[in-house]
């Protein structure tokens, strides 16, 4: 098997290497890959945004599956054009992908479908905004309609500071088109999960149940990010809970989008409040986490190469997919002025001990210097993930790794997994 890998992440780097134990013995290309991904597959010069550059790529090597790491090009017609030319691609439509290109589009099926989740409201002016928060008081959620690359979300704990989230968007046009429309809704209370299902249209089967880390800072402090660390199993939900969540969450919105006539295939992340009453759905995406993939991927007890090409070409009906017993917790090492201005061409060294800890590197923002080295090319440089017999020795081996490195423009969260291991 031929397959096209779209990315160039932490996320992307952990598809590649899982695809590669494959006993499909594939050959992977990467469009454009980072240099941790150059490892398992044929890196080529093709951005991740650029549709027809994709698609072209594919018929030019006669690919058998393309796999989308990122959402964009997902939202923007990737599986669309693959599917015109009869190429398999493990993602959703566009028309499907709205699950993820449109928080309101996304309420409006949770509303269809009879999914809990909080009470919001849809407005796209600062008058209506600012009326709609007076309604809802504090702690209120703010959140752009559209793909804000993770910088969208204001969980604003004061009217002062939920009204300031507006007036930046809404008036001052700070993420752009993706800000213009706004869902504002209700604080949620209790811990989040992130639920991943495989997907082939009608039917879904668990991939797994990780924790993301948001906050920039030790304690969850500072301003959100794409995630700083993930960790699996989620201690606070069990598999009962999994088997609600997937009843009365994943498959209703499944049946409502194929009555749409627009169905689901690919990866389904549901993002979830654990509420006294039970999982809520915060928000769906639809693809594999970052960094939560670097934990989910290694705990992975099945072919996963096999189980896209099912969701994209077949039928998942009757897949059970197992994880390994024991935990993963990964830590993503970032660029000092991260998430706002990471600093860029930083030496990063140390990999090969790291590696000899035994801890798994998955690398992101990365990039080749002119000796061979590696430097700093993004805000996440790399992600340093642990596995052991739980969550305790999976965030020692986690951190030892991280420690290994030679990277002093870096930093990383030093309480990733802490409470719960």
């Amino acid at each position: 098997m031929k397959v096209l890998l779209v990315g160039s992440g932490g996320r992307e780097h952990a598809l590649a290497w899982a695809m590669a134990q494959s006993p499909l013995r594939p050959t992977l290309l990467a469009a454009p890959g980072n240099p941790g991904i150059a490892g398992h597959a044929r890196c080529l010069p093709v951005a991740a945004h650029d549709v027809a550059g994709l698609v072209a790529l594919a018929q030019e090597e006669r690919v058998d599956l393309v796999v989308p790491g990122p959402e964009a090009p997902l939202v923007a017609g990737l599986a669309d054009a693959c599917a015109q030319l009869g190429l398999a691609c493990s993602g959703p439509s566009a028309a499907a992908a709205q699950l993820e290109g449109s928080k309101s589009f996304t309420k409006a099926i949770a509303a269809a479908a009879q999914i809990p989740t909080a009470r919001f409201e849809t407005v796209e002016s600062v008058p209506a905004a600012l009326a709609c928060l007076r309604r809802f008081g504090a702690p209120v959620v703010v959140k752009a309609d559209g793909l804000a690359a993770g910088k969208g979300v204001v969980v604003a704990t004061t009217l002062a500071e939920a009204e300031a989230a507006v007036l930046a968007m809404l008036r001052d046009g700070s993420l752009g088109a993706a800000g213009q429309r706004l869902v504002i809704e209700e604080c949620l209370v209790g811990p989040e999960a992130s639920l991943f299902a495989l997907c082939d249209g009608e039917n879904a089967v668990p991939l797994g149940v990780a924790q993301d880390h948001k906050r920039v800072g030790d304690n969850d402090t500072g301003p959100n990010t794409g995630g700083m660390g993930a960790y699996t199993p989620v201690p606070v939900m069990p598999p009962a809970m999994v088997d609600a969540a997937m009843r009365r969450i994943v498959h209703p919105a499944l049946a409502e989008m194929a009555r749409r006539g627009t169905p689901f295939r690919g990866i389904l992340f549901a993002g979830l409040m654990l509420t006294a009453d039970g999982p809520k759905l915060i928000e769906f995406n639809v693809r594999l986490g970052d960094p939560e993939a670097q934990a989910l991927l290694p705990m992975l007890d099945a072919d996963l190469l096999g189980l896209l090409h099912r969701a994209a070409a077949g039928s998942v009906a009757g897949l059970a997919p197992r994880m390994h017993p024991g935990a993963a917790v990964a830590v993503v090492v970032a660029a000092r002025g991260y998430p706002t201005a990471p600093i860029l061409g930083q030496s990063l060294g140390g990999l090969t001990a790291a590696r000899a800890t035994g801890a798994l590197l998955f690398q992101a923002g990365t990039a080749t210097a002119p000796d061979d080295g590696l430097v700093s090319a993004g805000g996440r440089v790399l992600t340093v993930c642990g596995r052991g017999a739980d969550l305790a020795a999976a965030r020692r081996l986690a951190y030892a790794g991280v420690a290994a490195l030679n990277f002093p423009g870096g930093f990383w969260r030093q309480d990733i997994a802490a409470r719960v291991a």
